[in-house]
Order: structure tokens, then sequence, then C-alpha cells
């Protein structure tokens, strides 16, 4: 069966429905014909022109993207700069590109509860439920809980293996055993005082502004900053495998792939290694 770009809108509107996104967002078809027949998929985080050109090296005409290739009104494309570039590229190959943001973020399997489960949480509830909606299990970040409780070396070791990073940074004091645990994939820092009020002892989100973390410590509470990048890169392993199940089922016969050369946008630099 030919898949069509509006194809893989149907699949992902009922992975993650479009009409939980954040009214600010921009989600949805960016750029692209929903009509074109779709060669192959190509998922990650970011929208770059590297992501393209991968695209492209694969003969993958359609890429998916957490974060939304066009966000605010655009007065003009200026192909000179980076991002009129990767419009022009994307136009010319006739690449599709679909933002799946704040609605995966809010959806029932969502980037935080995906990262929530890959940390062994059970028990699960969003952090900020959904609007008006009928399910309960829908809404930005997560809290679950460990039954038994772990030590602090554990939830650590669970942290940094499920992160793929060699260190956090940690604002107030891990407790020695954790229960219950918060988190939000992404930036959320505003979300910390209401982990706390919901039982959280441990919250993991990132992009932690100095504030908060000045907050956490004068209330006794922990947080832990995973990244922007490390908290969400495990939702797209997730979207990859949905929809590659999505294409058997429906017999696409189309490569659903994930990024092999997207990075963490930060590298470490010390006095051992200045460059």
């Amino acid at each position: 069966m030919t898949a069509r770009v509006k194809d893989i809108i149907s699949s992902l509107n009922t992975l993650a429905p479009f009409n939980l996104a954040e009214p600010w967002d921009n989600v949805g078809l960016l750029i692209g014909n929903p009509d074109q027949e779709v060669t192959a998929i190509l998922a990650g985080l970011d929208p770059t022109t590297i992501l393209i050109d991968e695209a492209i090296s694969l003969g993958a005409n359609t890429i998916i993207t957490h974060h939304p290739v066009i966000f605010k009104p655009l007065p003009a494309i200026d192909t000179s700069t980076p991002d009129g570039r990767l419009l022009e590229k994307a136009i010319i190959n006739r690449i599709a590109i679909i933002g799946c943001h704040t609605n995966f973020d809010s959806a029932e399997t969502s980037v935080s509860s995906i990262l929530a489960t890959q940390l062994g949480l059970d028990n699960q509830s969003p952090l900020i439920p959904t609007p008006q909606e009928n399910s309960t299990y829908t809404g930005l970040g997560r809290i679950g809980s460990y039954q038994p409780p772990i030590t602090a070396a554990e939830f650590l070791k669970h942290v940094l293996d499920i992160l793929g990073l060699e260190s956090v940074q940690v604002a107030g004091v891990l407790p020695n055993k954790i229960t219950t645990v918060a988190v939000c994939g992404g930036s959320g820092s505003e979300f910390a005082p209401q982990a706390r009020m919901l039982g959280a002892e441990v919250y993991l989100s990132a992009e932690i502004k100095h504030s908060t973390a000045i907050w956490a410590i004068e209330n006794n509470f922990c947080i832990i900053d995973g990244t922007h990048y490390a908290t969400e890169k495990p939702a797209v392993s997730f979207l990859v495998k949905k929809l590659d199940e999505a294409s058997r089922s429906e017999q696409w016969n189309i490569d659903i792939l994930e990024t092999k050369t997207e990075r963490h946008p930060f590298v470490k630099l010390d006095r051992s290694n200045p460059k």
C-alpha cells in the first residue's frame, strides 16, 4: 500500500493527538505536500541542515522532528541564513517536515512517560493534567514511584544510563532512599513546585533556572537537570518503533529510521581538555 504524508500525519495523530498541543505551539505538517508519496521517514529531535542532508543520503523524503522547523511566523525567508538554507534545501529536495512537539509532550504515552518508564517508575500520572480532557492520562510531565524504594546510588545510575550522560547537575540533596520521582522531558523548570506539592522527593527535568535551583535548596527539595536533549532523546526511539509497527500493519513497505547524525549540542570542556 502506498503511504502518503497525510497517512503518516494520521498515524501520528493517533499516537499523539495534535489537539493536545499548547496554543502557542506549531505542530503537524510544516513543510510539504500532504499527498506526496513517502519513500522513507527519518526521525530526530531537531530540524537541522545536517538532518536534511542525512535524509537525502538515505533516500527519505519525510522528516519528523519533536521541535518544529517553523515555530513563529516568518516575516521573510532569507536563504543566506542557516534557517533560510534549511527551508530552501527541504523544498528543493521535496522533503516534507512534520512537527510533533507539545502534543507528544501531553499524549498518554508521552515524552515524559517514556522517560519515566525507562527509569522504572510505576503508578504514573501526569504532573500537569490536560485541562478539560476526558482522559486522566494526558498532560505534561509524569510522577511515579518505586516499590520498594531504591537507593540514591541506584537511582543516579538509572538516570545516567538512560540519559547517556557521565554526570548531571543537582540542586539540593539527593535523598538516601527514593520512592516518588517526578520527571518532565525538556524544559520544565516552572513545574518544580508542582512536583514537590504532589509528593515527589526528586524532580528530573532540564533547563532549570538559577532561581528554581535556589528555591529547591531553600525547600529541602532535590532537582536534577538532565539537559533538554538527553531527557527528550528516548522519545525519538519510541516514535520510530510505533511508526514502524504502523508501517507493517498498513503494509506501507517503507523504512522508518532514527537519525544517526544528531548529537547532544553541548560538549564538556575542562582544564585538561580546553578545546
